[in-house]
């Protein structure tokens, strides 16, 4: 996914490990939507003095919520049970990468917050899309796929929103650090049928 501009692409064998426990997947995936939720709407609060940015990210923490709907409806319909809330170990490391590098000021810490969304977003894209070109289960084919696209428009809102509010920041030089970061820290995952694992 050129569009993306990931550096590292997944090996479609993680889909065999994932295929091991779909139960597990799945209610990883669920978590994963509540916390991008959550990550949009800590957002707004920081930032609510830009109207477009509350607007944009209000409707896509309501897809974000919604994608945990059908998610657990899935889990619901196939008599399995949604688990606790699972711990993120890719997503702490760009967590810490983005506050490491914010330096007090309100300009790059809104930067540098929307450039680990658009990362997070980026990755998930990209893992949906292999999840949906290589799982034998149709239904969860289809569904991948559909989130893939969502995913794109997610990451494609964040970045806009960087260029847009990221005044005296060179934003294209940012984002190209934090694909060689995020280059860095994928290679240790894709062992484990987690969503980012």
């Amino acid at each position: 996914m050129s569009v993306l501009r990931l550096k590292l692409p997944t090996d479609p064998r993680w889909v065999n490990i994932v295929e091991k426990n779909i139960e597990e997947i799945l209610t990883d995936h669920a978590w994963c939507e509540q916390k991008a939720a959550t990550n949009a709407i800590t957002i707004i609060t920081n930032n609510s003095e830009h109207q477009d940015l509350v607007k944009d990210l209000l409707a896509l923490a309501k897809e974000e919520i919604d994608h945990f709907e059908q998610v657990h409806n899935i889990i619901i319909k196939r008599g399995l049970k949604l688990g606790r809330e699972r711990k993120d170990d890719y997503v702490n490391e760009l967590y810490l990468y983005m506050k490491k590098n914010t330096n007090g000021n309100r300009i790059s810490a809104l930067v540098e917050r929307l450039l680990f969304s658009a990362m997070v977003e980026a990755r998930s894209c990209e893992r949906f899309k292999v999840l949906s070109e290589n799982i034998n289960d149709q239904e969860l084919s289809v569904f991948y796929r559909n989130l893939m696209e969502s995913e794109a428009g997610h990451y494609t809102t964040f970045i806009t929103y960087a260029r847009k509010y990221g005044a005296g920041i060179d934003v294209e030089k940012r984002w190209r650090e934090w694909l060689e970061f995020e280059e860095n820290v994928i290679t240790n995952y894709g062992n484990n049928e987690t969503i980012h694992g």
